[in-house]
């Protein structure tokens, strides 16, 4: 699985680790500074903290990786089709997010970092497919979600679940799934919350990758 592959890149170079961990909380800050109206927002705020969290956070999601790998056949067998499915989709998006952080990782310089230097590292990384395709991979989860929670039978079914996911090994995974699918229901519609953010987040990439240092706010 290729997060373990990062993950044990990590172990075997602790400088390496240290520069990620510092990388993981500052973006988590800069996403918090950047969509802190939504954050703060009675309807949008439950997703906005649900995306800082549990797509940007720094937490240790070791357990919930490696109930990733196990997908097929344990998820498949316990779960409906359609959450497989955005299972799958968040897997794929944290490897990548997960690879694209190592590489900014290499490139970051010692020190604290700021704006100026994150945007140094950025355009040193380039990577600008993967870039947008990780936003795209991003919005795509959300709109699943969206999906999902308009079909009170699958909610039903996903909290019935609790026990045979707890017994097979898949709590992390069947956490992640409640608090999304909950915080995508309090919302509704997600149209105006997935356009803020995708608007915000592609100016900002496109303003990094031109080098314009103030694209970022420092934490």
């Amino acid at each position: 699985m290729a997060v373990d592959a990062e993950r044990q890149r990590r172990c075997q170079d602790a400088g390496l680790a240290h520069k990620v961990n510092a990388l993981k909380a500052w973006q988590q800050a800069r996403f918090a500074a950047t969509h802190e109206d939504l954050l703060r927002d009675a309807r949008y705020g439950p997703a906005a903290r649900y995306f800082l969290d549990d797509l940007y956070g720094p937490q240790d999601f070791a357990q919930r990786d490696a109930q990733f790998a196990r997908i097929v056949p344990a998820l498949v067998r316990l779960f409906p089709a359609e959450v497989v499915e955005t299972v799958e989709a968040l897997a794929g998006l944290h490897a990548l997010s997960e690879s694209l952080d190592s590489q900014m990782a290499i490139h970051l310089a010692d020190g604290p970092i700021d704006a100026v230097g994150y945007g140094v590292c950025w355009r040193s990384t380039g990577c600008r497919e993967q870039r947008f395709a990780q936003l795209d991979m991003a919005l795509g989860l959300g709109r699943r979600l969206e999906k999902l929670v308009r079909k009170p039978l699958l909610r039903h079914s996903l909290r019935l679940m609790r026990s045979p996911a707890r017994a097979a090994g898949l709590e992390a995974l069947q956490n992640f799934l409640e608090r999304g699918f909950d915080a995508f229901a309090t919302m509704g519609r997600a149209d105006h919350f997935l356009a803020q953010i995708e608007a915000r987040e592609r100016q900002l990439m496109t303003q990094l990758f031109s080098g314009v240092s103030s694209a970022t706010t420092a934490p």
